[in-house]
């Protein structure tokens, strides 16, 4: 669908360009005019293996063409979407970004309400995002350089830009492109003109039918444990009212289509690309994937398709971009936030070694509790967020003249007897670990530092899940969900498809030096030199 919305735009561009006496930049051999940057949330690195032989657009292209990494890593401990997207460009890992998870991202700040958006919706902005980006490290070098971030979600096209305040839009339920007023007091006219197009709207009614005949999949259909038992057969329809038709268009593949329309619109409006003495970012993130993942689960044949189609839907996206672009100009890169889980109580065909449990520590944290009571600790003074045990008052540890993590280990002791639990471990002693050979040590001290008020981490067996938790989901420093796709594309890569394991921190050191720009800070990441050609 995304070609239909395309063609348009590329025609009056074409158009406009040459009444102005436009023309693509001029081929340069030292740097790319365009970054193009795409981040599709939740997207497992062994998705372009498991689809191989049925990608034949966008996916396919970069696969074939660019340099690709199936042991990429979103190598830090909590591996949800604001810590995977708040590392993709600056190259650093949660622990020096201050973005560790979900709930501390870029909602529930002040001076950060939304424009022309739902009121329900809440505000967002990046004031808790430490540190510089990319754009910054770019714009130091070249302050003319323009950018443009777009998403579904607010955190997916906030982070990856950082603290700087420009063009930042993500979708409103109300089927409209919004911002937040710490980057603007008002949408500009060609948002607002896009929004009127009211393309969300125009799916009202139509069905979400396979892309493919259905013996092209080989995942069953009716699975009952999907989509909460509700809606779990295809065709998926959506509602015929317009309004909300846009208010759950966020479920169905022509998200990714209507972002990667407004992305390309932006592109066109902004002179993206068009100056040949500077590198422009695009960056989009597509969050499709995670909507529909946390909904039917990996395994399933709704995401099988949704993958088919969001191949599609790049390959019309770079197809456009080309034309009005010089291919030899932009560099494009591409990667995953995190990577995802089945149903704990699923049988999987697709993940032949999927063991899971439920785990509850109410029991452990109410003894816990119990005890801190009796040695005169005030139980306010430490919390537990699902998989980290926070020390919040220091002080009354202290009053009480009770060691905290001498306290606390008594915990994780308990902890360990609990079946589905592997490991409890004190920060102190996760510090203390072989890094190298140790991965979820090493994931978690990239998410937390030593001396913080994190001082204890539950890390459940594989698969497993906290109690409660009725979707498929992701967050675990295991594999599974650390594992994403790295892949660079056009201006000076190298061809390949490599067996190195690489962390998705190299790649925006690795991108400043095919820029030719450096980092403003220490950074984690280190340069892919061998994909620079």
């Amino acid at each position: 669908m995304i070609r239909r919305f395309l063609a348009v735009l590329v025609v009056s561009a074409a158009i406009a360009a040459t009444l102005r006496g436009q023309s693509r930049p001029a081929p340069t051999a030292s740097r790319p005019t365009l970054l193009v940057f795409v981040t599709v949330d939740q997207m497992r690195a062994d998705y372009f293996t498991r689809f191989d032989k049925q990608l034949t657009g966008g996916l396919r292209r970069l696969y074939d063409g660019g340099a690709f990494f199936a042991q990429g890593y979103q190598d830090h401990g909590i591996t949800e979407t604001a810590p995977g997207h708040a590392s993709t460009m600056s190259g650093r890992f949660p622990v020096h970004t201050g973005i560790v998870m979900n709930s501390q991202g870029v909602n529930g700040v002040p001076n950060a309400a939304l424009i022309d958006a739902l009121p329900s919706e809440p505000g967002a902005s990046p004031v808790r995002f430490q540190g510089t980006t990319l754009t910054d490290w770019i714009r130091a070098t070249e302050p003319q350089m323009r950018f443009l971030s777009v998403s579904r979600k607010d955190r997916g096209a906030i982070l990856p830009i950082g603290r700087s305040k420009g063009d930042v839009y993500w979708w409103s339920a109300n089927g409209k492109f919004t911002t937040s007023r710490y980057y603007a007091d008002s949408l500009p006219d060609w948002v607002t003109a896009f929004n009127g197009r009211r393309l969300a709207q125009s799916y009202a009614g139509k069905a979400w039918e396979l892309l493919l005949p259905a013996n092209a999949y080989s995942e069953p259909d009716s699975v009952p444990i999907e989509s909460g038992g509700v809606d779990y057969v295809f065709p998926h329809q959506v509602p015929s009212d317009p309004m909300l038709a846009a208010r759950v268009m966020a479920g169905f593949p022509w998200m990714d289509d209507i972002t990667l329309a407004f992305a390309f619109t932006g592109m066109q409006k902004l002179g993206l690309g068009m100056a040949p003495d500077r590198t422009d970012v695009l960056a989009i993130s597509l969050s499709t994937t995670d909507a529909i993942g946390h909904r039917f689960g990996p395994d399933s044949r709704e995401l099988h398709d949704q993958i088919l189609r969001l191949d599609r839907a790049l390959g019309e996206f770079l197809d456009s971009l080309f034309r009005v672009r010089d291919q030899r100009n932009v560099l494009v890169a591409l990667t995953g936030d995190h990577g995802m889980a089945p149903f704990p109580t699923l049988k999987s065909t697709i993940f032949p070694n999927h063991e899971a449990r439920r785990v509850s520590l109410e029991p452990q944290w109410a003894a816990f509790q119990s005890r801190l009571l009796a040695a005169g600790v005030d139980t306010s003074a430490v919390e537990m967020e699902e998989a980290e045990v926070v020390v919040t008052q220091p002080d009354k540890f202290a009053k009480a003249r009770v060691n905290a993590d001498s306290a606390i280990a008594t915990f994780g002791a308990d902890a360990k007897r609990v079946q589905g639990v592997l490991r409890a471990d004190l920060i102190s002693a996760i510090a203390r670990a072989d890094t190298v050979h140790d991965a979820i040590a090493r994931r978690w001290l990239h998410m937390f530092r030593p001396d913080g008020a994190v001082r204890l981490i539950v890390t459940l067996t594989p698969y497993s899940y906290w109690s409660g938790v009725n979707i498929a989901t992701h967050g675990s420093p295991h594999d599974y969900d650390a594992n994403v796709p790295v892949l660079f594309y056009g201006s000076g890569v190298r061809t390949g498809r490599y067996a190195d394991t690489v962390r998705v921190v190299d790649m925006a050191p690795t991108i400043a030096e095919l820029v030719g720009v450096k980092p403003l800070e220490p950074i984690d990441g280190r340069v892919l030199r061998q994909t620079i050609r």
